[in-house]
């Protein structure tokens, strides 16, 4: 099941669908693992409610614990996040953010011709 086109995260809710997407259904403690920073059980178990909230991920019983899972696939938020960044730092310009893609120094030749191609492909996709 996908969630709403119009999908928002915060910074912490983000961390915790990383978990979600990497590990697969997991419960706080397990979530609480694999996050970087060292958060509160009680913070974790907050915002994984507050995704419940909000549709992106739901809970099922696994004994006296709660299983989450997210609803969301993380192309779909990822979708969302990119058309978000385009407008508010790229001004609306997806060439903008394409420039500033490419210019970045820290990209190897090998990730160069990746994109290279991909636009290619892309390109030959739109034609009649």
């Amino acid at each position: 099941m996908e969630s709403p086109v119009h999908i928002s995260f915060t910074g912490r809710e983000l961390d915790v669908m990383s978990v979600l997407w990497d590990a697969g259904p997991a419960t706080v403690a397990e979530v609480r693992e694999r996050i970087a920073d060292d958060l509160a059980y009680t913070t974790v178990l907050t915002i994984l409610r507050t995704l419940e909230q909000k549709g992106y991920v739901s809970h099922a019983e696994d004994g006296r614990a709660h299983r989450y899972k997210p609803l969301v696939k993380r192309e779909t938020a990822g979708r969302t996040a990119l058309r978000r960044l385009v407008e508010k730092v790229f001004d609306g310009s997806p060439e903008l953010l394409m420039t500033q893609l490419v210019s970045d120094e820290n990209l190897s030749d090998k990730e160069l011709r990746r994109l290279r191609k991909l636009l290619a492909d892309r390109l030959r996709e739109k034609k009649p």
